[in-house]
């Protein structure tokens, strides 16, 4: 069989203790020890693979022996976005913010987005995307004005019901706002965030979610795979979180489990490179809304597709499990957290036990897939497949 690696995104699941979390506003964010105290919570094959053998990671009891390797991942890049934090995954640490809007955006941008469009707006300030929809989704439909938001993160997001702006316009008024959305004003993404039902007390969000996010401004590993004539399998929202950049398939999904389904698909499938899998509901569905259990109870289930996923995997394979930042439910605060992650490595390949300890970016799981590829290197951070290589 080919050489393959899988890399799986849990998206927000943190581990605490980023050593700036301060700076950001969240001194004492823990993700994964916030969901572990909840009875919902499971996971034996996390577990088994040593997610709680990593440095730091007290919220359950260690194995005595983990059958991979394991390591506490330490964000690099000046922020706690997705976008960014992918990118760091994928080799390339961002050294400048991405820009952030508490106060809404400036009205000479809004000018234009309307002109634009041809809609008027609506809010312009920071809002939970549930919040939003509910306190001005009734304006919209009567008005037909775009509901636009932000958070603390870098997004600039487009409300509005389909029975009032079709999706492919909705979709069509991101691109125009990724136009606009450069220089001072380059947000990380722009989000497509369509909503159903006919009155505050029904309105509700969809899955036709959509992100327009900023082209990574060097290349990645991913355009090192694809250069190389290897598979760069994009499932989920990798591929518009990479602007397309470095992706040679693109697999869209609306759920977890869907995503779990085509990774195991993709497991019996006959390609040679890497399949890179977000797992967006972890942080969209539970991390946002502070739904501490129901956030567990994702856990629990991927913990199951996980059982199945790792006896398909062939002697050549190579798995990551990693996460792009934190979402911890139980603060006062929505957002995204600065948070340490998890990175678990498995495979017929990998020496179980290995503890990594800190490691001081995301970007060696970039280093470690060039080497693990035999690919030139040049990312910002060293790789670690030495070390976990069987001899």
């Amino acid at each position: 069989m080919a050489k393959r690696a899988f890399i799986i995104v849990l998206d927000s699941v943190g581990i605490g203790n980023a050593p700036d979390a301060a700076d950001f506003g969240d001194a004492g964010s823990n993700t994964l020890a916030a969901i572990a105290k909840s009875p919902k919570f499971n996971t034996p094959n996390l577990a088994k693979l040593g997610l709680f053998n990593i440095d730091g990671v007290n919220c359950c009891p260690a194995v005595q022996s983990p059958e991979g390797a394991f390591a506490r991942l330490v964000e690099q890049s000046k922020g706690k976005d997705t976008t960014i934090g992918h990118w760091e995954i994928a080799g390339l640490v961002s050294e400048k913010p991405m820009p952030t809007f508490p106060d809404g955006f400036p009205m000479e941008l809004m000018d234009k987005f309307a002109t634009a469009t041809g809609r008027d707006w609506l809010c312009n300030k920071p809002y939970s995307g549930t919040d939003v929809i509910r306190d001005y989704g009734e304006e919209h439909m009567r008005t037909g004005a775009l509901i636009v938001y932000t958070s603390a993160d870098s997004v600039f997001q487009i409300a509005a019901n389909e029975a009032v702006v079709p999706l492919e316009e909705l979709y069509r008024y991101c691109e125009l706002a990724r136009e606009m959305l450069t220089g001072d004003w380059a947000v990380g993404r722009v989000i497509a965030r369509p909503f159903v039902g006919d009155s505050a007390a029904t309105f509700k969000r969809t899955a036709n979610r959509h992100d327009f996010s900023l082209t990574p401004p060097r290349p990645t590993v991913l355009d090192s795979l694809s250069a190389a004539g290897l598979d760069v399998i994009g499932v989920g929202k990798i591929y518009d979180i990479f602007a397309g950049q470095g992706v040679t398939e693109k697999i869209l999904t609306k759920s977890n489990a869907e995503g779990m389904e085509v990774t195991q698909q993709l497991a019996k499938r006959d390609f040679e490179g890497l399949a890179f899998v977000n797992l967006v509901e972890f942080d969209m569905v539970y991390g946002h809304r502070n739904d501490v259990d129901g956030y567990a109870n994702a856990m629990s289930e991927f913990d199951v597709e996980l059982g199945k996923f790792l006896p398909a995997m062939g002697e050549e394979d190579l798995l990551i499990i990693t996460a792009d930042h934190g979402c911890d439910p139980s603060t006062a605060s929505t957002d995204h957290s600065r948070e340490c992650v998890p990175m678990l490595a498995y495979g017929a390949g990998v020496q179980a036990g290995v503890n990594l300890g800190a490691r001081q970016s995301f970007a060696g799981i970039a280093s470690t897939l060039a080497e693990y590829f035999g690919l030139p290197q040049g990312y910002d951070a060293p790789g670690f497949w030495g070390e976990i290589r069987k001899k």
